[in-house]
């Protein structure tokens, strides 16, 4: 009898707990994210719908944008052969070196990116290392396209190499050595074997330094130059906006950066949900096969 009821006490307990950590939890998510997303639209529209489409078909402001999807789109291919390269150099091989190439890819996330954004005006500023020589050959880094997206390579780098490095190392390598073992060359094993098996992991990488690419101000604010109608991404556009106590075209700015970030949520839930579907189904699968085996 008094087990029972310590049991019932303990389950009691637990409810009590997990109740409040959630209630806690929600409160945090809708005082830090909910009202602050719901009061970016609220001011986007303050005005009325009018001004606020006035304010995004407004010359800077889709220049912003063309400029900041742009750059995305430039960098994004950079991300996913840097990142299949290096998950499958840490992944496959053992070599010297090893951990401090480990180390370099997480160095985006260890430094600031204003402080990044003044190493790359180091380096290929007028008065930086390579300055004399980018000048003298009329090629222009900084304070234009060019810098920004170094400077916005250089922030997304690790995201896809650290989203695939441990899936590779989990998955192991036994179904490549029998594709190979099968004749399959290395351009077929990986296009039929390796790739088939990261395309989820890859893809939540891509959404992941998209938006990371696409949110980017502190490294691209040093390097841009702040420049209304050439050098100005989205993030910006917005700070400009709002430092002329223009509001509405501040947050009207900001409600597209605030959809893609929605769309992004989306998007990485439906890679989250995939993900797990395949591996319940994969964990499903292994005592059948071992059953029959």
């Amino acid at each position: 009898m008094s087990n029972s009821v310590a049991r019932s006490s303990v389950n009691a307990e637990s409810r009590t707990v997990r109740y409040t950590l959630t209630a806690v939890a929600l409160a945090f998510l809708l005082l830090f994210l909910g009202l602050p997303l719901l009061a970016v639209f609220v001011e986007a529209f303050r005005q009325g719908v009018g001004p606020y489409w006035s304010a995004l078909v407004d010359a800077d402001t889709r220049h912003a944008i063309m400029l900041t999807v742009s750059i995305a789109l430039i960098v994004l291919p950079f991300n996913i052969l840097f990142g299949l390269a290096a998950a499958w150099a840490v992944a496959r091989f053992e070599f010297r070196g090893k951990s401090l190439l480990l180390t370099f890819i997480d160095l985006p996330f260890a430094v600031s990116p204003v402080v990044a954004g003044l190493l790359f005006i180091l380096i290929f500023g007028r008065s930086g290392w390579l300055g004399p020589w980018l000048q003298a050959h009329d090629i222009r880094i900084i304070f234009a396209m060019p810098g920004m997206i170094i400077a916005t390579l250089f922030i997304t780098l690790p995201y896809i190499a650290r989203e695939l490095i441990p899936l590779m190392q989990a998955q192991g390598k036994d179904e490549e050595e029998a594709a190979v073992s099968l004749g399959a060359s290395g351009l077929q094993m990986f296009w039929r074997v390796t790739l088939p098996n990261l395309k989820w992991g890859l893809l939540y990488g891509v959404i992941l330094a998209n938006a990371r690419a696409m949110g980017e101000f502190g490294a691209v604010s040093v390097v841009s130059g702040h420049i209304r109608g050439e050098t100005n991404t989205l993030p910006l556009h917005v700070e400009i906006l709002y430092n002329e106590y223009n509001s509405v075209g501040a947050f009207a700015a900001a409600s597209v950066l605030a959809l893609l970030a929605l769309v992004t949520l989306v998007a990485k839930s439906v890679v989250e949900w995939r993900m797990n579907k395949e591996t319940a189904m994969l964990d499903a699968a292994l005592p059948t096969e071992n059953t029959a085996t």
